[in-house]
């Protein structure tokens, strides 16, 4: 017997929301509801200089003006550190993990591509994944080491319930940090920790986050769970061909709200972005759920 559908929405609490943060939670929630599943609510707060509880709580008043109630949580990863603690010390046992003193600023330097993987910067090169001990004990003389991942050298892939099946080669963007040099944990680490301890079985979220999911994979792998069935929805861009954001101009739904925008018309927008309906028009959040299916969602970048 399947266990029961278990989605979640994981906004991280550094801002007010725009229309395309919102687009992803309607999309999971939809997709929750349609399954007789459970809807999770956690706070990626783990950036504890940039998160604030304000933030969070204007993003539940959204999403509870919006209709998008959640059965469970507020969870906050900022109360959760011993759990990411836990899974840390499996990795080191495992001889999975080792000190890293490369800076972000060296790598970006010298890598070849400036982007490299959009979810985590350029790809490492493994500069300290063979440091003698004793060449790790000099270097933390000078500073403080994050930790990386000893990721396996191995493939990866899945079946994205949006974009099909997608096949990540072996080592693909290298070696991650699980652990900062600022002592702050990791996204990859904490989202996989928590989605493992929640039973999270499906995760819906933006295709800017489908280079994590081979990462995520791995960890899965060798802290022994079964990962959730993924799909990532296409992007939400600005008037200026970048992903929407505050910089370009995006909204926040309280913004729109307070500009007289009712939930409806909102929700029609989403819907019509998404590929949901053919047109604008407002719709309620029950009328949309009667007509959602997941395969209906479009691939291209709106």
């Amino acid at each position: 017997m399947e266990a029961q559908p278990r989605f979640r929405f994981a906004p991280s609490p550094t801002g007010e929301l725009h229309l395309g943060n919102f687009a992803t939670a309607t999309l999971s929630w939809l997709q929750a509801r349609k399954m007789k599943g459970s809807f999770i609510l956690r706070m990626e707060d783990n950036d504890t200089q940039r998160s604030k509880q304000e933030y969070a709580d204007q993003i539940m008043r959204d999403m509870d003006w919006l209709g998008l109630h959640w059965d469970e949580g507020p969870f906050y990863q900022s109360q959760r550190t011993e759990l990411y603690e836990s899974a840390l010390q499996k990795l080191e046992s495992a001889g999975l993990t080792y000190p890293c003193f490369c800076s972000r600023k060296d790598l970006q330097a010298l890598a070849s591509a400036p982007h490299g993987i959009s979810s985590e910067g350029p790809d490492y090169p493994g500069f300290c994944r063979d440091l003698s001990p004793e060449e790790q004990e000099a270097n933390r003389y000078e500073k403080d080491p994050s930790i990386r991942f000893r990721l396996p050298h191995k493939s990866y892939s899945y079946n994205d319930l949006i974009l099909g099946e997608q096949l990540f080669p072996p080592a693909f963007g290298g070696d991650f940090v699980v652990k900062r040099a600022d002592g702050m944990w990791a996204y990859q680490l904490a989202c996989t920790v928590d989605d493992i301890e929640m039973g999270i079985t499906h995760v819906l979220r933006g295709a800017d986050l489908v280079d994590s999911t081979p990462r995520q994979l791995a960890l899965m792998d060798v802290l022994g769970h079964t990962p959730p069935k993924y799909a990532h929805s296409p992007l939400w861009m600005g008037e200026d061909g970048h992903r929407l954001s505050k910089r370009n101009g995006a909204k926040s739904i309280n913004q729109l709200r307070m500009e007289g925008r009712s939930k409806e018309e909102i929700l029609g927008a989403i819907a019509y972005k998404s590929g949901l309906t053919k047109s604008k028009k407002s719709i309620s959040l029950r009328d949309l759920l009667e007509q959602f299916t997941l395969e209906k969602i479009s691939m291209r970048q709106v």
